[in-house]
């Protein structure tokens, strides 16, 4: 995403053409059906258990071995659906149809439909995702974005971070959620350069219209990201060594889909057969 010419995402390649042979952390990634972690090797929901099938060959596993992400970070399977513009913004929408490929289903047993818009209206990124349940049982949401931001030409220990959130997700050695949570021991704008994070975050302190804005400013330089009401948890990540920050929107916890079933996470949101659930988040820079 270049603002006056800079990117304001952190993105190693050339090209795009880069994307298709090395796996690297870079742009918005999008996390489905579920972001995160799920532990014990399995999705239960609706008074079931389906064990994960490592040998689809859709899975993505961490160093424990947790499936993480989803299925869908680098997948092939998005089809330009509508795109167009008009005097104040242009906009592209793509539709991946979950239900329509076996090795996706054999490791999350719900038909549903994705539908992306990204629409750029002067100079703000607005990202909405629909997701449309088509299956006979009500569908759990846990889908998030992997943002990669960076403040062009300012090293992320010059600049700060506002993080306005009350409690901390509490996690095990795996970073896998336990259902617990504690109040947040730091100010909402903090220097990077004492801080780094690979946390989970919920209870969001939202503005008036029900969005939260998070930001990263240094040298006079700015990117906010505004999530809307329906994204209650924020995952902070800004390891060491690297110049970027991640504000990554989620629908839910790490492994709240399971938390839940145990219950021990009750605001885990559902979609309805036949319904869809759809958000926003929005991405804007500032003296760039």
């Amino acid at each position: 995403m270049k603002v006056r010419g800079a990117n304001i995402l952190y993105y190693p390649f050339e090209d795009a053409s880069g994307m298709t042979t090395t796996r690297s952390l870079n742009g918005i990634p999008f996390l489905g059906p579920w972001a995160n972690r799920v532990a014990d090797g399995a999705i239960m929901a609706n008074g079931k258990k389906w064990p994960l099938n490592e040998g689809s060959g859709t899975l993505r596993l961490d160093a424990n071995g947790l499936a993480i992400h989803g299925m869908l970070w680098a997948s092939p399977l998005w089809k330009v659906f509508e795109k167009g513009h008009d005097v104040d913004s242009a906009w592209v929408t793509s539709r991946l149809e979950f239900w329509k490929h076996p090795d996706l289903m054999t490791n999350w047993p719900f038909a549903h439909r994705y539908e992306m818009t990204h629409r750029l209206t002067k100079g703000v990124l607005e990202v909405s995702t629909a997701v449309t349940n088509l299956s006979a049982d009500p569908m759990p949401v846990a889908v998030g974005f992997h943002p990669y931001f960076n403040l062009p030409g300012i090293a992320r220990d010059e600049s700060v971070a506002h993080i306005p959130v009350r409690s901390h997700v509490e996690t095990d050695s795996r970073l896998v959620a336990t259902g617990e949570l504690k109040p947040v021991d730091f100010a909402d704008v903090m220097p990077l350069k004492d801080h780094r994070f690979d946390d989970g975050f919920t209870d969001l302190m939202p503005g008036p219209d029900g969005r939260t804005i998070f930001y990263v400013e240094g040298g006079g330089k700015k990117i906010e990201v505004t999530y809307g009401p329906k994204y209650k948890v924020a995952v902070i990540f800004a390891p060491p060594g690297q110049n970027y920050i991640c504000f990554e929107p989620m629908a839910a916890v790490t492994n709240g889909i399971n938390l839940f079933a145990d219950g021990k996470y009750p605001g885990l949101q559902w979609i309805s057969t036949g319904e869809t659930w759809s958000e926003s988040f929005w991405v804007a820079a500032s003296g760039i």
